[in-house]
Formats: C-alpha cells, sequence, structure tokens
C-alpha cells in the first residue's frame, strides 16, 4: 500500500489536524505492515501560489516553455503522480475562516488541470484518475458540520470528485476552541471514529 498524506495546518505536526492525520496513518502502517508513506506537508514545504506566470507555464506547449517553465509544469506533474500513485489518501484539513488553507488551495491549483486530471465533454466534466479511498480529517474551532456555514466539505468532496475520486470519508473534530473538555472530547471522539 502506498500512502499519500497531505497535512495543511499552519503548525504543522502541532496542528489537531495533523494530530489527527497521524492517528491514522498509524492505523493503516498498522494493518498494512509493507506500507510506504509520502508526506506532503503544505506548511513545511509551501506550493506557490497561482498567479499569471504559472498559469502561463502550463497552457504553454512543451515545446514552447522556458526552463523556468518546465520546472512549474514538472512540479505540478509531481504532485498530480503523487496523487495517482497513492492507494489511500489521508488529508488533515483544518478550518480557517470558513474555508480551505490557503496552502491547501494552492495544491489544488496544481492538481486540478484540464487534460491531465480531469477533462470538459460533452456532458460536463470528467475525472480522469481512478478512485480510490480519501480519508479528511477535519478540524474546527466551533461547530459547523450539516449546518450552511460548513463551507469546506461540500468543496473538498467536489474537488476529489471532480477528478474522478468520489471515495471520501470525512472524520470531524469540532468545538476545539470552546474550552478545554470539549476539545479533549472532541479528539477522544474523532480518534475512536478512525479506530472503528
Amino acid at each position: 500500500m502506498n500512502i499519500l498524506v497531505i497535512k495543511s495546518s499552519v503548525f504543522g505536526d502541532n496542528g489537531n489536524s495533523s494530530a489527527l492525520v497521524n492517528t491514522k496513518v498509524e492505523q493503516l502502517k498498522a494493518a498494512n505492515p509493507g506500507a510506504t508513506v509520502v508526506v506532503r506537508d503544505l506548511s513545511a514545504q509551501p506550493i506557490p501560489h497561482l498567479d499569471g506566470e504559472r498559469v502561463g507555464a502550463f497552457f504553454t506547449p512543451a515545446e514552447e516553455r522556458t526552463a523556468e517553465q518546465q520546472q512549474v509544469d514538472d512540479f505540478s506533474l509531481t504532485l498530480i503522480e503523487e496523487l495517482k500513485a497513492a492507494d489511500h489518501v489521508v488529508l488533515g484539513l483544518p478550518m480557517y475562516n470558513f474555508g480551505i488553507p490557503s496552502q491547501l488551495k494552492s495544491w489544488i491549483d496544481h492538481v486540478a488541470r484540464a487534460g491531465i486530471t480531469f477533462r470538459y465533454t460533452e456532458n460536463g466534466p470528467q475525472g480522469l484518475l481512478e478512485d480510490k479511498p480519501v480519508t479528511v480529517l477535519a478540524a474546527r474551532g466551533g461547530l459547523y458540520a450539516g449546518t450552511d456555514n460548513d463551507t469546506v466539505t461540500p468543496y473538498i468532496k467536489l474537488f476529489f470528485g471532480f477528478v474522478g475520486i468520489t471515495s471520501v470519508e470525512l472524520v470531524y473534530a469540532e468545538g476545539l476552541n470552546m474550552g478545554d473538555e470539549a476539545k479533549e472530547n472532541a479528539m477522544k471522539e474523532a480518534k475512536s471514529v478512525i479506530a472503528g
């Protein structure tokens, strides 16, 4: 088994979502002793935000690219290959100001590429990646799951579905900023869901 781990907390391994990610990865490794783990920590190694130059590199034909543009394309393709090669994706997903971390948005912007991970057809968009299990460990300071204020759950499902990955499971740890007891209970409950 090849496990792709994506951490997007600005606090790195000290983030609540990262703690849940580590719990899930240990569970997967215990069940699959020969598993390989690829870690993409978006806080430790930030992915550049899209700008005109990066988008221009994507749309420039390979034979016309400058060396700098080719580097941009190669980096994007590396991220896509990591996702393609994974048998299971474990994503740590904090909610910041009602949305996903900008670091994760940058990863998505380099992975969602027309003609590579999705294509437009007469019947609408079609994902080009094989389906695989994605476990999303969602950490929130307040209580959002199941409410109109949870913009993160539909967004992350939409993105993965758009590229062909529909087996997305979310595990929530909520109310983490509502007192020590609430945080402790929420983390314990989330870890129990992970344990199955």
